[in-house]
C-alpha cells in the first residue's frame, strides 16, 4: 500500500524549516535516498521565523508545495526551567504564523512536527493520541509542549474551515549522531554520554545525574524519526495526530548504566533527587503510524547508542570547543 517506485514528493518544491539542524540533517538524508535533492532550507540568519514578514519572504523565495516544519527552540529540563517564556513564545509564534501564511500562500501540504511534551503528565502507558487532552503537561516543559500542541489545534481548524492539508506528528525523544552535546542545553542521552565519557577520561569516581533515576523514557533514533516524517509527508493526509516512536521504554537508571558501560566509565552513578525528574513515564503507542502510512522504527537501541557515542568521540574536540 505504501511502497512506490517514485516518491509522491518527487517533483514537489519542498521547504524544510530547521533543515540544517540535528533532525533536519536526517530528513535531508531520507529525501536523498528517494532521489530528491532539490529542497529549500531557510537559514536562521536570513529568515527569523518568529517574524511574519520573514516568513512571507521565505515563502516567496522558496515557493514550496510542501513544508516540513522542524524548526524549534528546544532543550532539556534545565533549559526548559531557565527559558520557559522564550520556549513558549518562540515556538508558538514560529508555528502559528508559518501555518497561517502557508495557507494564505497556497502551500499544498504542511507537515507540523510537534513534541511528546504535549502529552499530559500522567498519561496512561502507552501514550495513545486520543489521550492528548486528558490533563496538563509535566510542569517543567509545559510551556514548550503547549506551544507546540497549538499547532495541532490550528492544523485541524484550518483543515476544517479552509481544507488546508496540515498534518501533525508527535516524535518521541530523539538521539543519534550529530545531536546537541552541550551541557547547558542537551537532552538526556547526549548529556549522559558527555558526562560518562569525560568522567572516564578524567578518572572521576562518580557522575551525578538529575532526579532519582525512576522515570522512564522512550527514544527513537533520529534517522528512524526522519524516515517516519518523510513517509507521513508522502502518504498521510488526515486530521489525526500521529505518534512517531520506537515502542521501547527504558528507565533513566538503566539508561545511565547502559551508557556507562558503553563509554567505559567504571565509576559510581549518583542520582540527585533534589533535581526534577521530569515526566514520570514516556512510552508511545505506535499503532497509528504503522496503520496510516506504514512506518515502524528499525534501529536497534544498543546499536544506535554505539553510533552516537562513536560520533561524540570522533568529534569531541569540536564539540567541547563549541561548548
Amino acid at each position: 500500500m505504501f511502497m512506490t517506485e517514485v516518491s509522491p514528493l518527487s517533483g514537489k518544491r519542498i521547504c524544510i524549516t530547521g533543515g540544517s539542524g540535528f533532525l533536519g540533517s536526517f530528513v535531508q538524508e531520507s529525501l536523498h535516498r528517494r532521489g530528491i535533492h532539490d529542497f529549500f532550507i531557510p537559514a536562521s540568519k536570513n529568515y527569523n521565523l518568529i517574524n511574519a514578514a520573514d516568513i512571507k519572504r521565505m515563502l516567496e523565495d522558496s515557493r514550496p508545495d510542501v513544508i516540513i516544519h522542524l524548526a524549534a527552540n528546544v532543550g532539556g529540563i534545565g533549559a526548559n526551567r531557565e527559558h520557559p517564556a522564550e520556549f513558549f513564545y518562540d515556538n508558538l509564534m514560529m508555528g502559528v504564523q508559518l501555518i497561517h501564511e502557508s495557507w494564505k500562500f497556497g502551500v499544498e501540504k504542511m507537515v507540523a512536527v510537534g513534541t511528546i511534551c504535549a502529552y499530559p503528565k500522567y498519561t496512561p502507558i502507552p501514550f495513545k493520541e486520543s489521550d492528548l487532552w486528558n490533563g496538563y503537561p509535566e510542569e517543567t516543559n509545559a510551556p514548550y509542549g503547549l506551544a507546540k500542541k497549538m499547532l495541532l489545534v490550528q492544523s485541524q481548524a484550518y483543515r476544517q474551515q479552509y481544507g488546508f492539508n496540515s498534518i501533525y506528528l508527535l516524535p518521541v525523544n530523539l538521539y543519534g549522531p550529530r545531536d546537541n552535546f552541550s551541557p547547558r542545553s542537551s537532552h538526556v542521552i547526549p548529556a549522559l554520554i558527555h558526562k560518562c565519557y569525560e568522567a572516564k577520561l578524567k578518572g572521576d569516581p562518580e557522575v551525578i545525574i538529575w532526579g532519582d533515576g525512576t522515570p522512564t523514557r522512550e527514544f527513537i533514533y533520529a534517522g528512524d524519526a526522519a524516515e517516519g516524517i518523510v513517509m507521513a509527508a508522502e502518504f498521510y493526509n488526515g486530521p489525526d495526530p500521529v505518534n512517531i516512536g520506537s515502542g521501547n521504554e527504558i528507565s533513566i537508571r538503566d539508561l545511565a548504566e547502559k551508557i556507562a558501560v558503553l563509554t567505559g566509565f567504571k565509576g559510581k552513578i549518583v542520582f540527585d533527587p533534589t533535581k526534577p525528574n521530569g515526566q514520570p513515564r514516556r512510552a508511545l503507542d505506535v499503532t497509528r503510524a504503522k496503520e496510516y502510512f506504514g512506518f515502524s522504527a528499525k534501529m536497534d537501541f544498543d546499536t544506535g547508542l554505539k553510533n552516537t557515542i562513536e560520533y561524540y568521540i570522533s568529534n569531541r574536540d569540536a564539540i567541547l570547543k563549541k561548548g
